[in-house]
C-alpha cells in the first residue's frame, strides 16, 4: 500500500450494553441531557431483560470488523479494522486513541447505517471529529465510505436473509403473502431536510425486484419522543392491524432499516410486533438483517478498497 493511502479501517457504530450491569448506564448515557423519567428508562431495560440482558450489537460489529479485516487482506489491502461506538466501549475516542498511539492517522470511515439521516452519517461524523478533539488527536484524516444502500449487492444480501427466513425463493412468491420492511421512524421535520426516506425505499426496491413478491410495502418501528410530534408513518403494529383486516394471515418482514439484530429488531419485531401479529392470527416470519453477510462485507470492502485508491492517484 502507498504511504498516501488508509492505514487503518474505522467502523463506527452505536454501541450497546454486552451484560445486565451495563444496561441501565448505557440508557443513562444515550439518553443524557433529554429529561427522560427514570421510570421509561426502566421500561426500555425491561426490553433488554426479555431479550436475554444484553445487546448482541458489539458482538455482531465485532464479528463483522473481523470479517471485513479478512476481505480485505485476501483482497491485497491488509488494513486493520477497528470499530468505534459512540454510545459504549469501546468509544470512538478509545479506539482513536490507540490509532494514534500506533501512528495510524489516515482513516477509511464506515458509519454503520445505511440510510443518511441526521442522526445517522451527519451525527456519526460529528461523533468522529469531537472525540478527536478530546483525545489530542492532530492531523487526522478520515475519508467515509459513500452510501450503499442502492447497492445490489446489499439488495442481494438482504434477499438472501429474507429466502432464508421465509422459504419463499425469489420468482416464486406465494401471492397471498406481503412482504413488509422496516425502518426506524425518524420525525416528519428531520425526514424533510435529508434523504433517509429516499434511501429507504430505494432500498427496499432493490430486495423487491430481486424476490419479486406480488405485494410489498414499507412500515416504520421503534419511535420515541414527545407523543405529539409527527413521526413517518405507518407504523409496524398499525400495519400488521391493516394485513388482519383485509384477511392476510402469513406475513414476512425484514428489519431492513438496521444492519444487525439487536433489541431494536429482538424486542421491537420479535416480542412485540410478533406477538400482536399472533394475536390478529397472523403467522409472522421475520428475516434477519444482513449483519456478517459475505455480500454485505464485499460491499464494505469495495467501498474501503475505492478510497485507498482514490488517496493514492
Amino acid at each position: 500500500m502507498s504511504s498516501a493511502g488508509r492505514d487503518a479501517v474505522l467502523l463506527i457504530g452505536y454501541g450497546g450494553p454486552t451484560s445486565p450491569v451495563e444496561i441501565l448506564p448505557f440508557l443513562e448515557r444515550v439518553t443524557a441531557g433529554r429529561n427522560i423519567p427514570p421510570e421509561r428508562l426502566a421500561d426500555v431495560a425491561h426490553h433488554y431483560e426479555l431479550v436475554g440482558g444484553r445487546s448482541p450489537y458489539n458482538e455482531q460489529t465485532l464479528d463483522l470488523a473481523r470479517r471485513l479485516e479478512g476481505w480485505l487482506a485476501r483482497s491485497g489491502l491488509p488494513l486493520p479494522v477497528r470499530v468505534g461506538m459512540r454510545n459504549w466501549h469501546p468509544l470512538i475516542e478509545e479506539t482513536l486513541g490507540r490509532l494514534q498511539a500506533e501512528g495510524r492517522r489516515r482513516l477509511a470511515g464506515v458509519i454503520l447505517a445505511s440510510h443518511r439521516s441526521e442522526t445517522s452519517w451527519e451525527r456519526y461524523m460529528q461523533d468522529v471529529n469531537e472525540a478527536a478533539a478530546r483525545c489530542g488527536f492532530d492531523g487526522l484524516d478520515v475519508a467515509y465510505v459513500a452510501p450503499w444502500f442502492d447497492d445490489p449487492a446489499f439488495a442481494e444480501a438482504c434477499a438472501t436473509r429474507v429466502e432464508e427466513a421465509s422459504g419463499h425463493v425469489r420468482g416464486a412468491w406465494p401471492s397471498e403473502i406481503p412482504l413488509i420492511f422496516t425502518a426506524h421512524s425518524i420525525p416528519v421535520a428531520m425526514a424533510a431536510n435529508a434523504p433517509y426516506v429516499a434511501d429507504v425505499q430505494a432500498s427496499c426496491r432493490g430486495v423487491a425486484e430481486i424476490l419479486r413478491p406480488h405485494r410489498w410495502r414499507l412500515a416504520w418501528q421503534s419511535r420515541s419522543g414527545n407523543a405529539r410530534t409527527p413521526w413517518l408513518e405507518p407504523d409496524i403494529l398499525q400495519v400488521l392491524r391493516d394485513e388482519a383486516e383485509s384477511g392476510t394471515r402469513r406475513a414476512v418482514v425484514q428489519a431492513i432499516g438496521f444492519l444487525s439484530d439487536h433489541v431494536e429488531v429482538l424486542y421491537d419485531l420479535d416480542v412485540e410486533a410478533a406477538g400482536l401479529a399472533r394475536s390478529l392470527g397472523i403467522d409472522f416470519v421475520r428475516a434477519g438483517c444482513v449483519n456478517g453477510h459475505p455480500g454485505f462485507v464485499e460491499v464494505l470492502g469495495r467501498g474501503v478498497r475505492a478510497l485507498d485508491s482514490s488517496s493514492t492517484r
